[in-house]
C-alpha cells in the first residue's frame, strides 16, 4: 500500500445522486483510500479528502465543489495506538471531524474497551468512531471549541501536560471560524 499524503485540502461538495459515490468508489484502485462524510445538519453537503477528490476526478464523477478547508486548521490528538494505525489516514479523520463541524478530535479509546473512564451515553453527540484499515475501531471525542477541549482533556487525562498543551494549541477558537459552504 502506498503512503498516504498529509495536509492536503479537505473539500465540501454536493452531488446530484449519492448512489454515484458508492458506484464510483467500487471502481477505484485498491490502493485508494476514498472517504466522504455527509455534513451534520445538511441534506446534501459532503466532505472529502484530496485523495478522494483526485480519484473522483480521474473517474469523471460529477460533483459541485462548494468550498475548501485547510486540514492544518483541524487538530487531532492521538493515543500511541491510534497514531500507529491511523497516522497515514489523518486527513480522513480530519474530514470526519469536519463533517461534524468540529475543530478538533481526540482519540479516547477503542471500541470494546469496558471502561473508557467516562460515560459515552452522556452527550453521545460529541463522539464518533473511525475504523482503521488495520482493524481497530477508535472512539473519538469531537470538539467545537478550544475551551471544551481543554476542560475535557484536563478531566480525562488528570491534567496531562501533553494533552493540555495540544488543546491550548488547537488552531481555531471555535467552529464558527471554519470555512462556510453557503
Amino acid at each position: 500500500m502506498s503512503p498516504r499524503r498529509h495536509l492536503n485540502s479537505l473539500f465540501y461538495f454536493t452531488i446530484e445522486d449519492e448512489s454515484m459515490l458508492a458506484e464510483a468508489f467500487a471502481e477505484f484502485d485498491e490502493d485508494i483510500f476514498a472517504v466522504t462524510y455527509k455534513v451534520e445538519g445538511s441534506e446534501d453537503v459532503f466532505v472529502m479528502t484530496a485523495e478522494t477528490r483526485e480519484a473522483m476526478d480521474r473517474a469523471d464523477v460529477p460533483y459541485n465543489l462548494l468550498a475548501e478547508e485547510d486540514p492544518s486548521r483541524i487538530s487531532i490528538y492521538h493515543t500511541p495506538l491510534s497514531k500507529e494505525e491511523l497516522g497515514d489516514y489523518e486527513d480522513a479523520v480530519k474530514a470526519l471531524t469536519l463533517a461534524y463541524k468540529g475543530i478538533a478530535a481526540a482519540c479516547v479509546g477503542i471500541n470494546g474497551e469496558t471502561d473508557l473512564g467516562f460515560d459515552l451515553t452522556d452527550s453521545i453527540r460529541h463522539y464518533t468512531y473511525f475504523t482503521a484499515p488495520a482493524g481497530h475501531t477508535f472512539i473519538w471525542r469531537l470538539f467545537h471549541n478550544r475551551d471544551d477541549a481543554e476542560a475535557f482533556l484536563d478531566k480525562i487525562t488528570l491534567g496531562d501536560r501533553n494533552a493540555l498543551s495540544w488543546a491550548k494549541t488547537i488552531p481555531l477558537e471555535s467552529s464558527d471560524e471554519l470555512v462556510g459552504f453557503h
